[in-house]
């Protein structure tokens, strides 16, 4: 998706720019966009918050950030100095409308001195309240009537329910045009998601087996080894559910479940996600016993040290009804995939942490081989792991080496780390440089957040309203609730887990 072009001049304007996610992501994605030569030649990064910085105590904190968080290390003095020299920061108050004027006159100033018009980048990295606040302020200044130039990229949560979600649509949209409006998910980011278009649609191999009739399940796992660290306030009050299956894991069963585009255009791709979204079973009373389930760690150890429970995290409340582990069995209502079950999991404490999608197909129709040739015998598996490795398996029989005719599992491997030299891309990356582009593929549509919401708004309400007698019922470091493994052995299969040697990337 990417092409080593020269983007247009560019303000990022970072609301919460002395944030952790600033820090952490943003300013590190923005500074390899420039060492790898994809920033324009004329470019602003502008930081707003309340705190009192001026551009030097500014600087320094993203140095810092830099130095602890990039995935090339600490920065080369010359080349920091290159790329701090577009690093400006404003002090401002996002509530107050004098400060809006500030930000225009900034721009402004800019526009003059490249006698050019620039994209304008308006990043809200902040908590999700001061997302309207934000838009309503940047209309009242007129720094969201360019369609062509002004775009805004919100990061999740979009709303935290279906009528939240609409709300937040509904004024953004009366702001500023769809095609200004970039809700990011940074999983769409990631290399090897991004790999699922070009795995699916590059190669004949795969489309004419990529249904019911040679597929027996799907799953999609995305495990934690951490807990809530200091996160317990805000995921009190949101929940395993809301936090990863609405946008991460829905997303990516998107990419799986889709029909073929008719090209690469970011409306067409987006449209056929959406297709996946609408055909997707609702959930009933009936569906949502039989086919989800809610788990909340307890204390336990993890690599030889005791972890809290999840009731005892800080901002967390003692009798807490909210979920850490989810794990539902979803059907998708259309030719390509009737009565094929996709299952996915998510949860925080787990034993392993790793991002996995398996792909399962049916048994051979008639075992040709003895018994004994075939005491291993595995069915055929496609592995796609996001992390901690990048990689893409194709578990196949083979004969085993020797005289006599014994069959074994073995994979076909793709591995970014032993085909490709250059370092991966963090997905942040990825996504700045789309939304300077202009390039809306890998980010949410209005449409898409509501109908994701509204699929799993029933599972919500009906957790929401019952308070679990059973939490917490999964110690940490285990694979979560004995009901998880019973949700998928009822049918006749087993939780797929990889073992993966490699130590994990933060």
């Amino acid at each position: 998706m990417k092409a080593n072009i020269k983007s247009k001049p560019t303000i990022f304007m970072i609301f919460g720019g002395t944030g952790d996610l600033a820090e952490r992501k943003l300013i590190p994605a923005l500074y390899h966009l420039f060492l790898d030569s994809y920033m324009p030649k004329e470019f602003a990064i502008i930081g707003l918050g309340r705190t009192d910085y001026n551009d030097d105590s500014f600087k320094k904190l993203l140095l810092g950030g830099i130095n602890k968080f990039s995935r090339s290390g600490k920065a080369e003095k010359d080349k920091w100095e290159d790329f701090s020299k577009h690093i400006t920061y404003l002090k401002s108050d996002v509530n107050n409308e004098a400060d809006y004027k500030k930000m225009s006159s900034l721009i402004d100033g800019f526009e003059k001195e490249w006698s050019e018009t620039p994209i304008i980048i308006h990043y809200l990295a902040v908590a999700p309240n001061f997302f309207p606040i934000i838009a309503s302020n940047l209309a009242k200044v007129k720094l969201a009537d360019d369609c062509d130039r002004t775009r805004i990229v919100i990061e999740k949560p979009f709303g935290h329910d279906l009528q939240s979600a609409k709300e937040l649509n509904v004024l953004l949209k009366g702001i500023f045009a769809e095609n200004q409006i970039y809700r990011i998910d940074h999983y769409l980011g990631k290399e090897t998601v991004q790999n699922m278009l070009a795995f699916r649609f590059a190669n004949a191999l795969f489309e004419p087996i990529w249904n019911r009739n040679y597929i027996e399940h799907v799953q999609i796992s995305v495990t934690e080894d951490i807990g809530v660290e200091d996160r317990g306030g805000y995921y009190d009050g949101s929940g395993a559910l809301r936090d990863m299956v609405q946008n991460h894991i829905l997303q990516v069963l998107c990419l799986v479940a889709m029909e073929p585009p008719v090209n690469f255009d970011a409306e067409e791709i987006r449209n056929r996600k959406v297709d996946v979204l609408r055909a997707m079973r609702q959930f009933g009373p009936d569906e949502i016993r039989f086919n989800t389930v809610r788990g909340q760690y307890s204390e336990g150890w993890v690599k030889g040290e005791k972890v809290e429970g999840y009731r005892d995290e800080e901002g967390v409340d003692p009798e807490s009804n909210t979920e850490t582990f989810a794990a539902l069995k979803f059907f998708i209502d259309n030719w390509r995939w009737q009565n094929v079950p996709f299952y996915v999991r998510t949860g925080k404490r787990m034993h392993q942490k790793a991002s996995i999608i398996s792909i399962q197909f049916k048994d051979v129709p008639h075992l040709i081989f003895p018994n004994q040739s075939s005491e291993s015998w595995q069915q055929n598996r496609l592995i796609i792991s996001i992390q901690p490795e990048m990689s893409i398996r194709l578990q196949v029989q083979a004969k085993r080496p020797g005289l006599d005719m014994t069959l074994n599992p073995v994979d076909m491997v793709f591995n970014y780390d032993g085909t490709y030299e250059n370092e991966t891309p963090e997905a942040y990356e990825t996504l700045l440089l789309d939304a300077m582009k202009g390039d809306q593929t890998l980010f949410m549509r209005g449409d898409q957040v509501e109908t994701a919401w509204d699929l799993i708004m029933p599972v919500l309400e009906s957790w929401e309203s019952k308070k679990s007698i059973s939490f917490p019922n999964y110690s940490a470091d285990s694979w979560g609730p004995e009901t998880a493994e019973a949700l998928i052995a009822k049918d006749g299969f087993h939780w797929f887990t990889m073992p993966i040697k490699k130590a994990d990337k933060k």
